[in-house]
């Protein structure tokens, strides 16, 4: 069997892609500034997001914790995504499209933002948390793909990646994170 890959094909959609991240700095730095006023306000980020979107979740809040490039002091972050006793009790006790809200529900607080990765938009658990932040005056932004959705409407902020495929719009969602962390990065030390 001859297996090839277009490689040109997936540069352009992947470029693309990229394109639409740059083409919304402006919204970027929006987000930034916002996490950086939570943050400074001794307030927290909490991320969630399920399956590719749930490792991106991850590694954004190990970025804020640890570090992303420079030295500098943890930065309050929690993935919604880490709890394996949650991850299983909660839809087993309930359902699985409550998760990421019962969590909402019982970590977040006035001041903080919730950030929902979702390449479709359309993630009933990542919808719900964004109520429950609602209900809780929690600041939230949504990272999706190109089309608009009931998270995009439910959300405060609102990053598109110009693109229909899950994995041009992953590959978006961690530049606008990285680039989220450069700004970060000169807020803290």
């Amino acid at each position: 069997m001859k297996i090839e890959l277009d490689f040109n094909a997936v540069a352009k959609e992947h470029q693309q892609a990229v394109d639409s991240v740059f083409a919304q700095a402006e919204q970027i730095q929006q987000a930034a500034k916002a996490m950086i006023a939570v943050l400074k306000n001794g307030n927290k980020v909490l991320w969630c997001g399920n399956g590719g979107s749930a490792a991106e979740a991850q590694h954004m809040a190990a970025e804020l914790m640890v570090r992303y490039v420079k030295n500098r002091q943890p930065l309050a972050s929690i993935a919604l995504t880490n709890d394996t006793s949650i991850l299983t009790a909660h839809p087993n006790d309930y359902d699985f499209s409550t998760l990421f809200a019962r969590q909402v529900e019982g970590l977040a607080q006035e001041g903080d933002l919730l950030i929902g990765l979702s390449t479709s938009g359309k993630s009933e658990n990542v919808l719900k948390a964004f109520a429950a932040a609602k209900q809780k005056q929690v600041k939230t932004l949504a990272l999706i793909g190109q089309d608009d959705s009931e998270v995009s409407n439910l959300a405060n902020m609102v990053i598109k990646v110009n693109s229909s495929k899950t994995a041009r719009i992953q590959e978006g969602h961690t530049l606008i994170n990285h680039l989220i962390c450069e700004m970060l990065d000169l807020a803290f030390d």
